[in-house]
């Protein structure tokens, strides 16, 4: 009889546990309904494993203590606003109607405002990039900031390191950014206690800590995917590459990862350096604000381009808000590549409806993708897109990491984010808009190389799809607001 009662007393438990969590599930606030009903099967048909991965990865959640830190930060900080911005002549500079409606967006995002004077140049390739990078710290006279989401003592890894541990040993200030999570094999290597002893200042940024107790301090899988270096205040890089070598060795079997990088000099440099600080002042006592209160070189000539920082301290929807938003202003032309596909339903009706009035609209995916999950789910969507007209090119030459958008040959967007839920909800991310022709065509032309090693994939292909692939990629759709 006891035995009965102690299974009644545990069932009891479970359902009321199990309530709970579905009713949290439901009331979280800023979810999409998609996010909602997903998450409610997940605990309904897989209960205790259901309700682990909830209080695991069910909210975004950075941690009370990590908020106050990035207000604090923030707080201190110039306003946003400001950077950039020569006090001399305040004046945006002059926009197209569409241009600033898109600016506009960026700034409800991050503060910043649109800035002219800049220059940039694209890197040939990641290595090239590396080795510009070093050259750049090589000549560095006041202070090197870095912050990457994988940093690995590889030989491009291992070049960086070397190069900041010179500078700093010739008095440069030198400040590193690794994500505790992405580099963890840099950060416990020697490599990292190194710099440390060179004099470089080193912070991991969302540190794990213990993984059992820190589901109730922040979500575990958050995390700084930022991709940015800035050298003297005066040169920036952004764009997809972490800093190791193109094979990747930790997963060398999609390599070589193809990856875009600009070096950037100009007004919009001092944006870059307000992000970073706003990262490295919420993790280390030291504030960076005298760096951003220096006058920003001249905004003549150049292009016009804005930051755009977002992730889970900005507001939500924030990356997804950006990407329909290039995609609603194109009019002939829209050319995107990324690797991770897993968009919300706006930005796959946003690429739809560009493809059906008229825009020759292309996305081009990895044909090998390191991540199955992502793929299987990124597959489900082609035949809307193919439907709708979307052009869709698989690249077979490695694993195309590049995260851009072009559009109409006078706009481009180019950064850390890719157009899955990691970026839109879980990842800090750092992207910028720019507005020119010339750069664009630039841009493009590398679009156009990652096309020249592409196959095309038409409505053909998917339809000879074998029906369980299709339900499989299908299935895992569905699951695509909390993967």
């Amino acid at each position: 009889m006891s035995d009965v009662y102690d299974l009644w007393n545990l069932f009891l438990v479970h359902t009321v546990l199990q309530i709970g969590f579905l009713t949290r599930a439901l009331l979280r606030p800023r979810r999409e309904p998609a996010a909602r009903l997903a998450w409610a099967v997940v605990i309904v048909m897989a209960p205790v494993l259901g309700m682990l991965a909830y209080l695991l990865f069910g909210e975004t959640s950075i941690g009370k203590k990590r908020i106050a830190r990035v207000e604090e930060a923030q707080a201190i900080l110039p306003p946003a606003d400001q950077i950039g911005v020569d006090p001399a002549h305040p004046e945006r500079p002059a926009l197209s109607p569409e241009h600033e409606r898109l600016f506009n967006i960026g700034q409800s995002i991050s503060g910043y405002v649109p800035v002219g004077g800049n220059r940039a140049e694209l890197m040939p390739d990641s290595n090239a990039a590396i080795d510009a990078m070093v050259a750049d710290i090589d000549a560095a006279t006041d202070h090197v900031h870095l912050a990457f989401y994988i940093w690995l003592p590889d030989t491009n890894g291992t070049k960086v390191v070397e190069a900041v541990m010179r500078a700093a040993r010739r008095g440069v200030i030198c400040r590193a950014m690794a994500d505790d999570l992405g580099s963890r094999v840099l950060v416990k290597s020697p490599h990292w206690k190194a710099m440390a002893q060179a004099g470089v200042r080193l912070v991991t940024t969302l540190p794990i800590g213990n993984p059992f107790l820190r589901p109730f301090t922040g979500r575990i899988d958050l995390r700084n995917h930022r991709k940015i270096l800035i050298v003297d205040n005066k040169i920036t890089y952004c764009g997809s590459q972490n800093c190791a070598d193109p094979e990747f060795l930790v997963k060398a079997k999609y390599a070589p990862w193809v990856d875009l990088m600009l070096r950037i000099e100009g007004p919009v440099v001092r944006q870059n350096q307000h992000l970073f600080a706003g990262d490295w002042m919420a993790e280390h006592d030291d504030d960076l604000t005298p760096l951003l209160l220096a006058p920003p070189p001249s905004g003549e000539g150049g292009f016009v381009a804005q930051v755009i920082g977002t992730g889970p301290t900005v507001r939500a929807s924030a990356m997804p808000e950006t990407f329909t938003s290039v995609m609603y202003s194109a009019r002939h032309e829209l050319v995107i590549t990324t690797p991770y596909y897993v968009p919300d339903e706006p930005i796959q009706t946003a690429l739809c409806a560009a493809a059906r009035r008229g825009v020759d609209t292309r996305i081009i995916f990895p044909k090998r993708n390191d991540s199955w999950l992502v793929a299987a789910a990124s597959r489900s969507y082609y035949f809307d897109l193919l439907e709708a007209g979307v052009r869709i090119f698989e690249y077979r030459g490695g694993l195309l990491h590049t995260k851009s958008v072009t559009v109409d040959g006078e706009t481009a967007l180019v950064g850390s984010a890719n157009m899955d839920r990691r970026s839109f909800d879980l990842n800090y991310e750092n992207n910028i808009l720019i507005a020119d022709r010339e750069m664009t065509r630039i841009l493009r032309g590398r679009q156009a190389e990652y096309l020249a090693q592409s196959d095309e994939v038409t409505d053909r292909h998917v339809a000879a799809w074998p029906i369980h692939s299709r339900l499989w990629d299908n299935a895992l759709a569905m699951f695509g607001p909390i993967l």
